[in-house]
């Protein structure tokens, strides 16, 4: 089975090379643990210094203070039809930088298409854009790797036609059944009638609510490029996290997490000491000959 391989850049200065491999090494902890099994594609991630550090064959996920036009955030073609993606900085970037692996993991070509009944009474069977993220993408459906705060997603059964008990729809388990969305997220939509996209949507309001995007006359890059500019994902999840309660307590963990690993590196160096001054003796050894090379 064929590794896809993930390159996580930053082109801020805000993010130290320390911050970049270890949310990197968060990331590829996710699409091993998490996301491998349920999705079975394999994949590796691993951070490198700038863009010209980037191996032949990787997908760079691009972090950068400034994305520029509006919509530009999210994964797109480069001119060989291979994906990339930009991510906007936030102090909740890890989650972004998950959201955007997630989606390019599953679908990093943005035109796939699932068939099933609509949320939306009377459109009947409809073409649902493959969001993994996006229907519980909100800061508090989150959960924390090594410290860091990273996207929670649905498995292959959230598109099941009828919901079934013990049945998985998404990681964490919030979303309770097939295509539902949770509080801060959304799902899109083609009904094949009026040739319109449509979206349930779930911001800032009681319940969940639909609108009708109209029809998609002409694009330059993917069906999911398209709907997330329309929709702001990227720049929506960079700006909730860090006022997110959840991104509060993952913080909180991130600074345990790190005093932990420190003590234990300072435990390796004191070993590393005593190995060179020679206090520690490997084996004790009885007769035999010693071997002079």
């Amino acid at each position: 089975m064929l590794v896809t391989q993930l390159a996580l850049v930053s082109e801020t200065d805000e993010i130290t090379p320390s911050q970049l491999t270890r949310v990197a090494a968060a990331l590829q902890k996710q699409a091993i643990r998490d996301f491998a099994p349920l999705w079975q594609i394999p994949a590796s991630v691993d951070a490198f210094d700038s863009l010209h550090d980037v191996p032949v064959g990787y997908w760079p996920m691009i972090v950068r203070d400034d994305i520029g036009e509006p919509g530009a955030a999210g994964v797109h073609m480069d001119k060989n039809g291979q994906p990339f993606s930009l991510i906007q900085y936030s102090d909740s970037w890890s989650l972004t930088a998950s959201h955007e692996m997630l989606e390019m993991l599953c679908d990093p070509y943005g035109s796939k298409v699932v068939a099933g009944q609509s949320p939306k009474k009377g459109q009947g069977v409809v073409e649902f854009l493959v969001e993994v993220a996006d229907p519980s993408e909100a800061p508090e459906n989150g959960y924390t790797i090594n410290g860091f705060l990273v996207s929670d997603f649905f498995t292959p059964n959230f598109y099941d036609p009828v919901q079934a008990p013990g049945v998985r729809y998404s990681f964490t388990g919030k979303l309770d059944g097939p295509r539902k969305i949770l509080d801060g997220g959304y799902l899109s939509w083609r009904e094949p009638v009026s040739d319109h996209w449509w979206q349930q949507i779930w911001f800032g309001t009681k319940n969940p609510t639909f609108r009708d995007l109209g029809k998609l006359t002409a694009r330059t890059g993917s069906l999911r490029s398209a709907i997330d500019a329309r929709t702001k994902t990227n720049e929506r999840i960079a700006a909730s996290g860090p006022e997110s309660e959840r991104f509060a307590a993952a913080k909180t963990l991130t600074a345990a997490v790190q005093e932990t690993t420190a003590s234990r590196a300072d435990l390796w160096r004191g070993q590393i000491e005593e190995l060179k001054a020679g206090q520690v003796t490997e084996g004790t050894w009885e007769g035999g000959k010693a071997d002079h090379g």
